[in-house]
């Protein structure tokens, strides 16, 4: 079985992430989305809530597993027995910093290879963190984030 990684911090999912996770689960036998918990940022939803929304926006995607992880993802990939990381790129300027990334990985778990995808061209400006501002003010998200997350983003909105 040939298995692979998509992770990331997922704070919110957004169209562009479920790209990936789709067309990765076309190309590998088994995708797992491995949900950061990354202490060095404050996210917008806990680790359980990213898990949550990413089973439910995956639950028609058979052969996709979400797991949470903290730590490299590298020791992630070791843990869950994966010699393939998918990496989205929706810039010039992700690739540079994802090369980087790829080649320490390469470094450290030489058994560990990196395949770069590019974010579909409909989802090349799109960003969590852009998804959270349009949100923050009451905008619509809806061609941001899967139809799922649009009421937890409204819920954070009325607690903040």
């Amino acid at each position: 079985m040939k298995r692979a990684i998509y992770a990331g911090s997922f704070d919110p999912v957004t169209l562009g992430h479920m790209d990936i996770i789709k067309r990765s689960a076309e190309i590998f036998d088994e995708i797992i989305v491995g949900v950061l918990k990354n202490s060095s940022k404050s996210p917008l939803f806990s680790v359980e809530e990213r898990v949550n929304m990413l089973e439910e926006a995956t639950k028609a995607i058979p052969n996709c597993k979400i797991l949470s992880f903290s730590g490299l993802l590298v020791d992630f990939a070791r843990e869950t027995g994966t010699n393939v990381i998918v990496r989205g790129l929706r810039a010039v300027t992700d690739f540079e910093y994802e090369l980087q990334i790829a080649q320490s990985n390469r470094i450290v778990a030489p058994d560990v290879d990196t395949v770069f995808l590019t974010t579909g061209i409909e989802y090349a400006y799109l960003s969590s963190s852009i998804v959270k501002e349009f949100a923050g003010y009451g905008e619509d998200v809806s061609s941001f984030v899967p139809e799922c997350v649009i009421p937890k983003l409204q819920a954070k909105r009325m607690t903040v």
